[in-house]
């Protein structure tokens, strides 16, 4: 197995294991590849620093402390109740952007692509698309973002 840091166009790094270069590379061209925060498939390998071993007769000084970039930041890393208050915050984010917006369902696709290229009146929509869909509508320029949170479809609704 191997270690990759990865990085999308939008400064996303994330970490992805692979059984090689070579699988790695194979998963790239097929579009198998996305940035698990903006959901971009244009990924590609970052800088990583290279991982050095210690001498084999080189002993670990335990009394020393880590560097301070090391040492954890109680104040970087949300706790329990932080992360529920911003989870909350970014639901109540996501229904006021939704409330003025139509869903489409699985027409996704073609109605935002009817909506770009002006054979549809400009509205918000919002729907479902597979991963090929999306791709093609970045692809052709049609301005599209992944919601951070699964939409019910109305008709699920009692």
């Amino acid at each position: 197995m191997i270690v990759f840091d990865l990085a999308c166009p939008h400064g996303h790094v994330f970490e992805a294991w692979f059984g090689s270069t070579e699988d790695y590379e194979s998963q790239r061209t097929r579009g198998l590849l996305s940035c698990p925060i903006c959901n971009s498939f244009v990924v590609e390998k970052a800088v990583m620093a290279p991982r050095v071993s210690r001498k084999s007769n080189q002993i670990e000084n335990a009394a020393s402390p880590p560097p301070p970039s090391a040492r954890p930041s109680s104040e970087a890393v949300p706790g329990p109740e932080q992360m529920k208050a911003m989870l909350e915050t970014l639901a109540v984010a996501q229904r006021e952007a939704l409330k003025g917006s139509t869903w489409v369902g699985r027409n996704f696709a073609d109605e935002a692509r009817a909506i770009h290229l002006g054979e549809s009146a400009a509205h918000s929509i919002h729907g479902q698309a597979t991963p090929d869909e999306a791709r093609a509508l970045i692809e052709e320029g049609v301005p599209v973002a992944p919601l951070p949170f699964p939409v019910r479809p109305p008709e699920a609704d009692n």
